[in-house]
């Protein structure tokens, strides 16, 4: 265990309450000034996520874990939010414009301010990357914080992620309800991905897609991805005949919120050391929700 990792006292909900009340009940005596500095501190997970809404719904079944010692070094970072950490790997919510790792030609990436956060929270390691975000895509990330975790996972990946989607606001009104992308995927020499749907010696990628909002403007589609390829939900979406909304290179031009359109909104996976099976979910970004008013 490192130094600066905060001790949790383990709590079952027993009917259903309302986060505040429930750390009130839980920790006997305590006020509701300390009960929402803990809330702010960091010092509450629910179902092994971080969370500060005082008025989070619970439901009976769900553990709460609370932590009354003072909270150490954050990550300091508009661009990287930490959902989840223990002594193997880090979850974060990844923010648009910033690489998932450091290239040749730009050091600032997620992996810089995880290695921050590390060092400055006393934590001898580093941040492994064991997969990747687009710079303009947001979403869900894992990231190993040691060798052991960093093998595990990228030689195992297909078998311990068990679930892995998307939400990306799309061009036009989807009449599909759902349904399933299968096509080969190769580049050319520019770097541009192209969709066929026979064998064309690229890579098979298979999306499968539900459309959750639909407007006379643009939709809302949730993507499962079967296969992980480069560019998959972007080619794919234009084989559709929609496009994601703010897609430079494949789409179409229509851009209503000045963005790429496409976030990783969940992650589930088997954890590399324990086994435990984790699960994460973030909202629809705001924006992708108001262009659908």
């Amino acid at each position: 265990m490192y130094s600066n990792r905060p001790q949790y006292t383990t709590f079952t909900v027993k009917e259903a309450t309302t986060l505040l009340p429930f750390i009130l009940q839980s920790l006997d005596g305590i006020s509701r000034q300390k009960a929402k500095a803990i809330l702010a501190g960091n010092g509450v997970r629910v179902d092994k996520r971080f969370v500060k809404q005082y008025d989070l719904p619970l439901r009976p079944g769900q553990s709460v874990e609370i932590s009354k010692r003072k909270k150490g070094p954050t990550i300091e970072s508009r661009f990287v939010k930490l959902v989840y950490e223990d002594p193997h790997i880090m979850v974060i919510e990844k923010a648009v414009g910033i690489l998932s790792m450091a290239t040749s030609h730009h050091t600032f990436s997620v992996k810089t301010v995880l290695d921050d956060y590390l060092r400055r929270s006393g934590q001898k390691r580093t941040a492994h990357v064991v997969h990747r975000l687009d710079r303009d895509t947001s979403g869900l990330l894992v990231y190993a914080k040691s060798l052991e975790a960093e093998e595990i996972l990228e030689h195992n990946w297909r078998d311990i992620v068990t679930d892995r989607r998307y939400i990306a606001l799309v061009s036009g009104t989807m009449s599909q309800k759902s349904g399933t992308v299968k096509s080969w995927l190769k580049d050319n020499k520019a770097y541009f991905t192209y969709s066929s749907p026979t064998d064309n010696g690229g890579k098979l990628a298979i999306t499968h897609f539900r459309t959750l909002r639909k407007g006379t403007a643009h939709s809302l589609v949730e993507l499962k991805l079967e296969t992980g390829r480069k560019n998959q939900i972007r080619v794919h979406l234009q084989d559709l005949g929609h496009p994601v909304c703010g897609d430079i290179k494949y789409g179409n031009g229509d851009d209503p919120i000045g963005r790429l359109a496409l976030h990783a909104f969940r992650l589930d996976f088997y954890h590399p050391i324990t086994g435990e099976h984790l699960h994460f979910e973030t909202p629809a970004p705001k924006p992708f929700v108001e262009a659908m008013k």
